[in-house]
């Protein structure tokens, strides 16, 4: 069995240390410790603590928006390409809930400049999805009365509630729940 990367360890250990013990209350010697790397390792990849958190919530980020870029240009019809996407982004969630939920809890702690360039790629994410609704609204396929932004916010409040309430033990699997939030998203869109 081939050993993880360092990076991938470092991540791997902040991720669980920052779920367990939150971000402020975990330390960098803490990290290195758990991902068995010295310090200096953990500084060749990693500039700060501070990095690695921007790093957890971005590669869940750039994994949404591969997907969303794939179901955007995927020729189907417009209904069809909503409901996976905010299926994608409800399962991509689930799956990745630590990371996530650590990010919005700890996002506040990072410096400005990774805070604004955070925010600039929820945007650009949120841009695409919500350019489909428009797609659909133009086409007469989705509703008018309801402007999209309100339906995307609407949309992402709830995903980002996911946290709160989701269990990988319940009764419902990841993509169950996908299922549900996008038919729950694109009925309320039929005009």
């Amino acid at each position: 069995m081939t050993e993880e990367p360092v990076p991938a360890r470092l991540l791997s250990a902040a991720t669980r240390l920052f779920a367990e013990r939150g971000f402020d209350r975990t330390s960098v010697q803490e990290i290195v410790a758990a991902a068995g790397v010295t310090k200096g390792a953990m500084y060749h990849y990693f500039g700060s603590k501070d990095d690695l958190l921007h790093e957890i919530y971005g590669r869940v980020l750039r994994l949404q928006t591969e997907q969303l870029e794939k179901v955007v240009a995927s020729g189907e019809p417009v209904s069809a390409r909503l409901h996976a996407a905010a299926s994608d982004v409800v399962v991509s969630s689930i799956d990745n809930l630590d990371d996530t939920t650590i990010f919005f809890q700890s996002m506040h702690q990072l410096s400005p400049s990774k805070r604004k360039a955070v925010r600039a790629d929820r945007r650009r994410y949120h841009v695409l999805f919500r350019s489909l609704i428009e797609e659909g609204q133009r086409e007469g396929v989705f509703r008018t009365d309801k402007p999209a932004d309100i339906v995307v916010d609407f949309f992402f409040g709830s995903v980002h509630h996911l946290a709160v309430w989701y269990r990988s033990d319940g009764r419902l699997s990841a993509q169950e729940v996908g299922t549900h939030y996008a038919d729950l998203l694109v009925d309320s869109l039929r005009p």
